[in-house]
């Protein structure tokens, strides 16, 4: 049975929190789930925990649905908040003392900062982050700088701001006003935003104002209590999902799945690549209450939709095969070695065509041949170029996309770095392109663009040397990829040792 009762924070707040414990006296070790999504909607996970023993809770965060006070999001009342209620969870008599916090998304940065908090009584004995939103910083920009846009602009208009949610909100902001993406600047899109919506977003601009990013990360590698990072290839924030469980400095887990952020497989999926999280969160919270995890970190990572999972350092440069710019068996020139970056028209971040031969080049394209034999490609992608541009902030773009032998392309790889300098001046550019975990069949051609822009899904680069979120002023920006030195590198593995990913994630 659940029963919903209150938590007391430090201030005072009474925080909703949903309470479902086992069948028998207990004591019961307890997991902790603080979210602002609803509480509610975690009751059939919370009875799940309880089927194995555990005492679960799920509370909504201040100011969100039934808890009272003012939210402001990655703001430090969410550590407070946590301890506090790990630190009463304690005190309950049915708790046997040992606590898991666990969460994901918003609720996985809830879960870190109570793990990571100098209080003892409020400190968790484990964590688990699925696809983990690090902080603010982290949700706005990229690791390399340039403003993730589309994606705040859509859970700001769903949760910034009011008590509880409105999912669909930007898509219905954008049928009533398509262009709205393009507003500038981009710190005053809230208000053209809330115009349409009916409500002010004034927490908008404090998205755009802290810019410095990893500073959770930097506090874990002290963390000494166990971690399981759960996250998807294909989730927008895999990146710090491994960045986090690479910095962790106790026992550390992570699982890479074929998923994105909702953690869901695609139909064609092999049933190997369809884990029971539920069953691998509890056996791996038992393992880690009772120690009985390995020191130092382990992973896996699926091999795309395959069922195939691999094994993933955990450290330390990774072998990978260079595929040359401009050679017969790397990536061939196709167009686009000088092209113009637009502002005004940008390559688009939407729409995986790429232009017709003949038509002003607004990208470099390149193509490989035809694989001879499939290709399994596990870890780190990185491409590096050599590239000049005449503005003094220039971002690059590289989006990686596999063509099967139909020609039906499907995304693969994307980095974006900002470049500042002067202008004119040639560079050598490191772009990472994530972690990949994916089989690609024989006859796959592998397609990479390089672009000065990908809108919606980021703001676009002004090219004038000003911060992009107030500027106001576009212009072109011609741009020039020397082919000769630049190159892909990707992680190909061999088509041996695979693993099982429960038993590798929970020993």
């Amino acid at each position: 049975m659940i029963r919903t009762v209150a938590v007391h924070a430090p201030d005072g707040t009474a925080l909703a929190t949903d309470v479902c414990l086992p069948d028998g006296p207990g004591p019961h070790p307890a997991v902790v789930i603080r979210t602002p999504y609803g509480r509610t909607a975690h009751r059939a996970e919370l009875s799940g925990w309880a089927a194995h023993g555990f005492a679960a809770l799920a509370q909504d965060v201040r100011g969100r649905h039934a808890s009272p006070g003012e939210w402001h999001p990655y703001r430090d009342h969410e550590e407070r908040d946590g301890t506090a209620t790990v630190a009463w969870v304690r005190g309950q008599g049915w708790s046997s003392g040992a606590v898991v916090a666990a969460g994901a998304s918003y609720a996985a940065h809830c879960a870190l900062v109570t793990a990571l908090s100098d209080d003892d009584p409020g400190r968790p004995d484990a964590v688990i982050a699925s696809v983990p939103a690090l902080g603010l910083a982290e949700t706005a920009r990229e690791p390399g700088g340039p403003e993730r846009l589309r994606a705040r602009a859509g859970w700001w208009a769903a949760h910034g701001d009011r008590p509880d949610s409105d999912p669909d909100a930007l898509e219905r902001a954008l049928a009533a006003d398509p262009r709205l993406l393009e507003h500038l600047p981009v710190t005053r899109l809230a208000g053209r935003l809330g115009a349409v919506l009916g409500r002010q977003l004034p927490s908008w601009t404090r998205l755009w104002a802290d810019a410095t990013r990893g500073g959770l990360v930097r506090r874990a590698t002290a963390a000494r209590l166990p971690l399981l990072a759960v996250g998807g290839t294909r989730d927008p924030f895999a990146e710090d999902t491994v960045a986090l469980w690479q910095g962790w400095g106790g026992p550390a887990r992570l699982l890479l799945g074929p998923w994105g952020h909702r953690l869901t497989a695609e139909p064609s999926a092999a049933p190997g690549a369809r884990l029971n999280l539920g069953a691998l969160y509890v056996r791996w919270a038992r393992a880690a209450l009772a120690d009985r995890l390995e020191p130092g970190r382990r992973g896996v990572i699926a091999l795309g939709d395959s069922g195939r999972w691999r094994p993933l350092p955990g450290a330390g440069p990774q072998p990978a095969t260079a595929w040359p710019f401009g050679a017969a068996t790397g990536l061939r020139l196709l167009h686009g070695a000088e092209f113009t970056a637009d502002p005004a028209r940008p390559v688009r971040s939407d729409d995986l065509a790429v232009p017709p031969d003949g038509t002003p080049a607004d990208r470099c394209l390149l193509l490989s041949p035809p694989l001879t034999r499939p290709l399994d490609l596990a870890g780190a992608a990185t491409a590096r170029i050599t590239v000049t541009a005449d503005a003094p902030s220039a971002d690059w773009a590289v989006r990686l996309t596999a063509l099967d032998p139909s020609g039906r392309a499907d995304p693969l790889a994307f980095g974006i770095v900002r470049r500042t300098g002067p202008p004119g001046e040639a560079g050598d550019l490191a772009v990472p392109l994530g972690t990949l975990g994916r089989r690609l069949p024989a006859g796959t051609r592998l397609r990479a663009e390089i672009a000065g822009h990908h809108f919606p899904a980021h703001a676009r680069n002004p090219h004038t040397g000003e911060d992009p979120v107030t500027a106001t002023r576009l212009v072109p920006s011609r741009r020039t990829v020397t082919t000769q030195g630049s190159a892909l590198f990707l992680p190909v593995v061999a088509r041996r040792s695979h693993v099982e990913p429960v038993p590798e994630i929970c020993r």
